[in-house]
């Protein structure tokens, strides 16, 4: 990872912390967790250049999260996410942090909108039993936006997400004896509900 990207995900990671502890005085902040219905992205065998779409699977998410404000709203939060994705012949999983950052207003009642940015760091990436190493960017940035019910302590929402950038994965296929190489675009796509508890 390149100075840069170490220097951005510590000032996001810090911010986050920061937002944190303070949501935690004057708000709120608390755990959070839930399903991610994903696919991470198109494959593109190099033999054929034929992008194949994979098949939604369900993956899961836990995490903490502070809310600073009540009518407008920054809600930062700091996730583990784990996505699944399945193609014809074989299951492409990811593990990563996310670190969104939400700006949000109350509409009606209980209802809010939100959006903003989600850093991305890819822990590990895997094809099938195959590890892959050379992801083309460990550090990503993404897009999230979606809908909230808060009551209380209790809050839910669904939100859809989206990769800025396209973000390739490369492994070797060594099946039936002949070795090619083979890409995966690891761009989240998903959505994905979430059960928040204030603390």
């Amino acid at each position: 990872m390149s100075y840069l990207k170490k220097v951005v995900m510590a000032s996001a990671f810090f911010a986050l912390v920061g937002f944190s502890a303070s949501a935690q005085n004057s708000n709120s902040f608390g755990l959070r967790g839930g399903l991610n219905y994903s696919a991470n992205g198109d494959y593109f065998e190099s033999a054929s250049s034929n992008a194949k779409n994979p098949d939604r699977n369900i993956g899961y998410h836990i995490g903490v999260f502070g809310k600073i404000g009540n009518e407008f709203f920054l809600k930062p939060e700091l996730v583990y996410t784990t996505t699944k994705s399945d193609y014809s012949d074989a299951e492409f999983s990811v593990q990563k942090i996310d670190a969104p950052i939400l700006f949000g207003v109350q509409v009606l009642g209980p209802l809010n909108v939100f959006a903003g940015p989600s850093f991305q760091y890819i822990l590990d990436t895997e094809f099938d039993g195959i590890e892959i190493n050379n992801v083309e960017e460990d550090f990503t940035v993404g897009l999230n936006f979606g809908v909230g019910l808060s009551f209380d302590n209790i809050g839910i929402d669904l939100r859809y997400e989206r990769g800025f950038n396209e973000n390739e994965a490369t492994f070797i296929d060594t099946n039936l004896g002949s070795a090619s190489v083979s890409r995966i675009d690891t761009r989240p796509d998903q959505l994905i509900l979430s059960l928040s508890i204030a603390l």
